[in-house]
């Protein structure tokens, strides 16, 4: 139901969640609690019947900690990416990852992006 709702809804609802998750999380580790993903969706007007909302919660809480990240969360709504961008993505990170260390640090993506 979720899933249908927001492919109606179309991409600005999306990213407007995400900044919405990453606002109410208080703790700032990424994660949400049931009550806060209940509040982001009912801020969005995306409010589901509660025993739907246990289902969806079911699937989006599968390492059954009582929270769950934007992450696995748009990956059940979108699914995995797939190979035209997962190349583009691998593409990108080892341009910028030159030194071939695994990880980017800040000053590297600045000598290869400006956002101006």
């Amino acid at each position: 139901i979720l899933r249908e709702t927001l492919s109606k809804r179309g991409v600005r609802v999306i990213t407007g969640l995400g900044k919405y998750f990453r606002h109410i999380d208080k703790n700032r580790n990424g994660f949400l609690s049931q009550a806060d993903f209940k509040e982001a969706l009912k801020a969005f007007h995306l409010e589901i019947p509660e025993g739907d909302f246990e289902s969806l919660w079911l699937i989006l809480d599968d390492s059954k900690r009582d929270k769950v990240d934007y992450g696995e969360f748009t990956r059940a709504i979108f699914g995995e990416m797939n190979e035209y961008r997962k190349a583009f993505v691998r593409k990108a990170y080892m341009k910028l990852d030159f030194n071939k260390t695994g990880s980017v640090p800040m000053a590297d993506i600045r000598k290869c992006y400006c956002a101006k």
